[in-house]
């Protein structure tokens, strides 16, 4: 088989679409040496100037297509309408979408990745545009792919709840696992010299994501404040839509310095942020998997997380849980971490037993497997 995959979201600065991404292909040309695989560092809509930074793997069955393009070549391209893209495509026998696009103007088969429909079920907190980017995607799934890829039991069941004429049968569940450069680490000097730059104290309250108001900071700001405990709150997390709020919810307190704004992190740093924190706090309304939750617990941070969507999926019984529309939820396990160290101890090791139960290896053989199945079974081209 030529399977197309979609690396566009792994130039630079990688979130959840762009680590799934990145990750899955790496350790599918880690088990699979028999495919030939084309890497698409720009995918329709999804463009992005340091294309050239996108993922790539130096094994021989793995190129890198439109090598021989510029940016501005590849966009023409991409934004003129054709009926046929096949060619233009590399002549795929799958095409593996990572980013929301789920276009029919070629003969491959599609395999989609679900990620959530967040956008659907939670439309105030995203944009205009990336309500209508993700919808177009969702839907134009529900018509055209030939199999999807869901990453928790939570959004296939949500994609089918907004698109029930898709068949269930054509769903993969396939959980994610932590990206092989977040790893534990005790040495406290490395820990000291890989946050450095941040003039860290050796014990913080941790939050990690996107700066935007699906992960809900508003909730987490307010509780700190209102617990008074002397450790900072450190966010690392790359500005997304809506920031200002956050913000602007920050600068009603006299005491906003406790609240230090990382930004963009780097593998290293996060690695030791999750390591080293007191606790990790992610009161998310809404995640299609919640991959930062596995990757603290996997560094054995101490969790509390919301009890919504896919999160329990990820957390079990190894993190506290609050509802994330309840202030006094939020306070009441954040004062039970700082007087029970008991509880504290417990969670943190009941985090990596929990964590090492999810695997990219695991992923990438289903999702081989997967990819065997859509060719192998054209009853599901007849059918459509």
């Amino acid at each position: 088989m030529r399977i197309g995959f979609d690396v566009s979201q792994t130039a630079e600065n990688k979130a959840g679409c762009g680590f799934l991404a990145d990750q899955l292909i790496r350790y599918l040309l880690k088990h699979d040496r028999d495919n030939e695989y084309l890497l698409y560092p720009t995918f329709y809509s999804y463009r992005h100037h340091n294309y050239k930074k996108a993922t790539s793997v130096d094994v021989p069955n793995c190129n890198v297509s439109f090598r021989n393009l510029s940016f501005r070549e590849m966009v023409n391209e991409w934004d003129t309408t054709a009926d046929d893209r096949t060619q233009w495509l590399g002549h795929p026998d799958i095409i593996h979408s990572n980013n929301f696009s789920c276009k029919k103007d070629h003969s491959a088969r599609i395999v989609y990745t679900l990620y959530d429909v967040a956008p659907l079920v939670y439309p105030q907190f995203t944009t205009e545009e990336n309500r209508i980017v993700c919808f177009n995607g969702l839907f134009e799934a529900s018509l055209y792919a030939d199999h999807c890829i869901a990453i928790s039991e939570y959004t296939k069941a949500s994609f089918l709840h907004f698109f029930p004429h898709y068949p269930e049968d054509r769903i993969t569940i396939i959980p994610l696992g932590v990206r092989e450069n977040i790893v534990a680490i005790t040495d406290r000097e490395i820990i000291k010299k890989r946050l450095e730059r941040f003039n860290l104290p050796e014990e913080f309250w941790l939050g990690v994501g996107t700066l935007e108001p699906r992960k809900n900071y508003s909730l987490l700001i307010d509780s700190y404040m209102e617990i008074k405990d002397n450790r900072p709150l450190v966010i690392a997390g790359g500005k997304g839509w809506l920031e200002s709020d956050i913000i602007n919810k920050l600068n009603k307190f006299d005491n906003k310095e406790k609240v230090k704004f990382l930004g963009y992190v780097s593998d290293d740093e996060l690695s030791a942020l999750y390591s080293t924190c007191f606790a990790f706090v992610y009161p998310s309304y809404y995640e299609g998997f919640g991959l930062p939750i596995l990757e603290a617990m996997h560094c054995g941070a101490t969790v509390i997380t919301s009890k919504t969507s896919s999160l329990p999926e990820v957390g079990g019984d190894a993190v506290l849980y609050i509802d994330p529309d309840s202030k006094e939820s939020l306070i009441e396990k954040m004062y039970m971490l700082i007087t029970n160290s008991k509880i504290k101890d417990l969670l943190k090791s009941k985090a990596r037993e929990r964590a090492a139960m999810f695997s990219w290896d695991d992923a990438a053989k289903i999702t081989i497997d997967v990819y065997g199945k859509v060719i192998e079974n054209r009853a599901w081209m007849e059918d459509k």
